[in-house]
């Protein structure tokens, strides 16, 4: 995907069964993207469920209240990081869905402001093909605040909306990393990490804006979600896929 949004070009699906552990995820989407860099690899794409994580920005970690706020996650069952990329405190576990989206791009600096909005609206696409009432835009009081944070409408309250997805971006000369995080399942412990963390960072916050899709559409699944991400990238671009071994991870 660069300026323009994704193009008719070939774009290697690669799914990770299992968490390699909250740290090993983060550092191999690093990984990719030096490897994209390199011409290794071409554009890939790759998903996976998470361990219980909650990554913090850069911020977080120069308030006072930063290690009782890693103490806080720890003492939910949830390992805090600290990612590079900016943006407030975010937490997913394996009811949610990791997008890494890894280009290798000699321009890959000129397309990074507009390349928020392009995801953006890809994923709320893609909800929308899953039957949730998803828009862009950040709602008041969401934890990792954003401007093209994609959130949903509760169909039985339409005055309450839930942030569903967060994206965090890494671009380096000669290639991107766009990660994009879709809470779907189990949101209930991914707000009470967020209430404890946030408080101890003395951030506010409303802790009503931290929901899942199966919130807003009972029971549908992480498999379900992936496959309406799929279907929408392959609208975008043609599909490939190979095994998670493929990457030598």
């Amino acid at each position: 995907m660069h300026d323009a949004g994704p193009g008719p070009r070939t774009l290697t699906v690669v799914r990770q069964e299992a968490s390699l552990g909250a740290g090993r995820d983060l550092e191999f989407g690093l990984e990719l993207l030096a490897r994209a860099k390199s011409g290794e690899i071409g554009p890939t794409l790759r998903l996976y469920r998470p361990a219980p994580t909650v990554a913090f920005g850069q911020r977080d970690t120069r308030l006072p209240g930063f290690e009782a706020a890693a103490q806080a996650c720890r003492d939910n069952g949830f390992e805090p990081l600290v990612r590079r990329a900016g943006g407030r405190a975010a937490a997913y576990h394996q009811g949610t869905l990791v997008v890494d989206h890894i280009e290798p791009d000699p321009d890959a600096i000129a397309g990074s402001k507009t390349r928020f909005g392009h995801f953006g609206e890809l994923f709320a696409q893609a909800l929308r093909r899953a039957g949730v009432q998803a828009a862009v835009g950040e709602i008041p009081g969401e934890y990792c605040p954003g401007e093209f944070s994609v959130h949903g409408t509760d169909p039985a309250r339409p005055a309450h909306r839930v942030k569903l997805v967060g994206t965090a971006q890494r671009v380096v000369a000669g290639g991107w990393l766009f990660s994009s995080v879709i809470v779907v399942e189990n949101s209930a412990p991914i707000r009470k990490v967020l209430t404890d963390s946030y408080a101890a960072l003395g951030l506010e916050w409303d802790p009503a804006t931290a929901g899942a899709v199966d919130d807003l559409v009972p029971n549908l699944k992480v498999e379900a979600v992936v496959d309406a991400v799929l279907q929408t990238y392959a609208g975008h671009a043609t599909l490939e896929t190979a095994s998670f071994s493929s990457l030598g991870a």
